[in-house]
């Protein structure tokens, strides 16, 4: 019996070692997989093989996923999803995955080395610091000198950076005291391309809100949602329903089964993108909460924002950011398709900035809604914005703002953030009178964006 049972456990341990074992494949056999496919809602994705790290990957617009070899044409998404990639007479030609067959477009596709490597010649790569160009987007530039940034430590995080030590970082900023210091851009980014930026989008929908209060569109933050929604009609509709406010929708107090950190919630976003009106689900969605109660963090909270600004303005609400903020602070060039349905399940009606333009926004309540002297948005909304108004996912939350605090070797340096998926990240740094842009590509994986500030930026004031 003791043998029998020791040849068992041998088995079993042999059998262990198999399963984890990762399966192995070549880059010029991921090659293969390369090209444009056919996707969800009539779009396309592209599959490529990254020469550096020898993974496959799904590009959805400019967003990179992992696809984990699992054995022979299978692979793993990162929803743990199987894909099959499918063949006829030898040649790739689609995938299947969750029961849908999507084909091969068009194996003509070029893939240049930048996506693949923060920089050129990264084995040689010495960082030497140049100040940043003055452009005539309206930014002021500056010298690091006399800010209190240590240049040793931004040497370093450049090293990182570029070496892969911290992995899809696509731009850092720094604006000290007024004027951009610091500005660096890696991978195929630059300081005129546009970036995603997720849900720190967000932000700019409180903005735009504020901006439509103090112009007397909408009467104020308390007015209810559901009376700009007439034309609907709504399911569990009861009297806390009524109730919710756009303060509600601000601070992600609406009270609705909709919680992004709760796999049971009944308001799942995946669900909501798919959906023909995204404002007609969320608020179909059934109250578990007064309004007012419990933050919990939920994107059509701002969505419905962005719609009733819509009704309240009889204005786009790209139109309206173009006519007042983005005017007022000289943003130009952005991208932003806001349209509520299935049509932006893959763009999540998102906003699209350069690094530069992202971080206007922080100047902006960093100098409580002034910019070159002009009123933008009124002090009144920025300090609201920027104080605790509720809590959400255990951090303070302010309108559709992160109330955020980094420990740095026993200092709390406390910010305000504006974030999004990949590491799409504006902070203000009040009391340092900075402002820090980091953009990335880290989607639906852990961003070194924070670890970057805690470790290279924020130290440097610890010695004051």
């Amino acid at each position: 019996m003791k043998k029998y049972y020791l040849q068992l456990l041998l088995l079993l341990t042999i059998y262990s070692g198999y399963s984890q074992q990762k399966f192995k494949i070549t880059y010029e056999q991921l090659k293969e997989y390369e090209g444009i496919y056919e996707y969800v809602n009539k779009g396309t994705l592209k599959i490529a093989a990254s020469p550096k790290d020898t993974v496959l990957y799904a590009i959805i617009n400019e967003s990179k996923y992992k696809l984990k070899a699992i054995d022979k044409d299978v692979f793993q998404n990162m929803s743990n999803e199987k894909v099959t990639f499918l063949r006829k007479e030898g040649a790739v030609t689609g995938y299947a995955s969750e029961g849908t067959t999507f084909n091969l477009i068009t194996k003509k596709v070029i893939f240049p080395k930048e996506m693949w490597y923060a920089r050129p010649n990264a084995k040689d790569f010495k960082y030497v610091y140049v100040q940043p160009k003055q452009d005539t987007d309206g930014l002021p530039t500056g010298n690091l000198d006399y800010t209190g940034l240590d240049k040793s430590l931004l040497n370093e995080m450049m090293q990182k950076i570029v070496d892969g030590s911290f992995p899809n970082v696509h731009s850092v900023l720094i604006i000290k005291d007024g004027k951009l210091v610091f500005e660096e851009y890696f991978y195929e980014y630059n300081k005129a391309k546009l970036h995603e930026l997720r849900s720190a989008t967000k932000s700019f929908v409180s903005a735009l809100t504020g901006i439509a209060i103090d112009k007397g569109y909408i009467e104020n933050k308390e007015v209810t949602v559901l009376s700009y929604f007439p034309e609907y009609t709504f399911k569990n509709l009861t009297e806390d329903k009524r109730l919710i406010s756009i303060k509600n929708l601000l601070t992600n107090q609406s009270g609705l089964d909709c919680d992004v950190s709760n796999a049971k919630s009944e308001g799942n976003e995946t669900v909501m993108n798919s959906s023909p009106d995204w404002i007609q689900y969320t608020l179909d969605l059934p109250m578990v909460d007064v309004p007012g109660g419990k933050g919990m963090y939920c994107s059509g909270n701002p969505i419905t924002l962005g719609r009733i600004i819509e009704k309240a303005t009889k204005m786009t609400l790209p139109d309206f950011a173009k006519q007042t903020l983005f005017k007022d602070i000289g943003i130009k060039n952005f991208t932003w398709n806001f349209k509520p349905d299935a049509s932006s399940a893959e763009t999540f009606c998102q906003l699209y900035l350069n690094s530069r333009d992202m971080g206007k926004l922080g100047l902006l309540y960093l100098n409580r809604g002034i910019w070159n002297g002009k009123q933008v948005i009124s002090t009144a909304w920025v300090k609201e914005s920027l104080t605790k108004q509720s809590v959400v996912q255990g951090v303070n939350y302010g309108y559709l703002w992160w109330l955020k605090y980094i420990d740095v070797n026993g200092v709390r340096y406390n910010g305000k953030a504006a974030q999004g998926n990949g590491g799409q990240k504006i902070y203000i740094w009040e009391e340092q009178n900075m402002v820090t842009i980091i953009t990335g590509g880290n989607y639906n994986s852990q961003s070194p964006s924070d670890e970057i500030i805690q470790k290279y930026i924020l130290p440097s004031f610890n010695k004051k």
